[in-house]
């Protein structure tokens, strides 16, 4: 058994086929979703996108210069793209499956993560099969994940018919 050295990195090393986005370095804060209540928006307001491993909720957030109900008061400038936050819930398993679950997520989207995009809110909730899945597989699956939301999400921000009904002509 090695001995750990004081100040050593104890970084994984990043799986074949998988190459680290230059300068990303830790997930940081202003890209995370971290109040309950901004949760709760998501899964109220929001859609869904489903794969093998996970379930993606995704909510667009308003301009930063309209007010409402479902923009965030306390905050001056909310910042542009997408802010992250992942729920585990205790029926996936003990706290060293959910903490596993967590970090193969977190390193997942911090190699995917688009520099720009849609300004979003998305909440990711895995399944109990995201730890026997090999870890390329992950990343691929959160990277079609964030296509799909901007895709989505540019969608409907062009057009305000998404409910299939016709606007009266005047």
């Amino acid at each position: 058994m090695a001995a750990r050295v004081p100040g050593e990195s104890n970084q994984e090393v990043v799986p074949p086929g998988v190459a680290p986005l230059a300068g990303m370095g830790a997930f940081p804060r202003s890209a995370r979703l971290l109040r309950h209540a901004d949760f709760e928006r998501v899964y109220k307001l929001g859609r869904r996108h489903f794969s093998a491993s996970m379930t993606v909720f995704y909510w667009q957030r308003p301009d930063s210069g309209v007010a409402g109900p479902t923009a965030p008061a306390a905050r001056t400038a909310v910042p542009s793209g997408l802010r992250i936050g992942f729920t585990v819930g205790r029926a996936l398993g003990g706290a060293v499956q959910r903490n596993r679950m967590k970090r193969r997520l977190r390193e997942a989207v911090r190699l995917t993560r688009p520099a720009a995009g849609p300004s979003a809110d998305v909440v990711i909730n895995p399944k109990k099969s995201l730890l026997t899945v090999e870890f390329a597989a992950v990343v691929n699956e959160v990277s079609r994940a964030f296509v799909v939301i901007e895709q989505k999400l540019a969608g409907t921000a062009g057009s305000e018919q998404s409910s299939g009904r016709r606007k009266p002509e005047a």
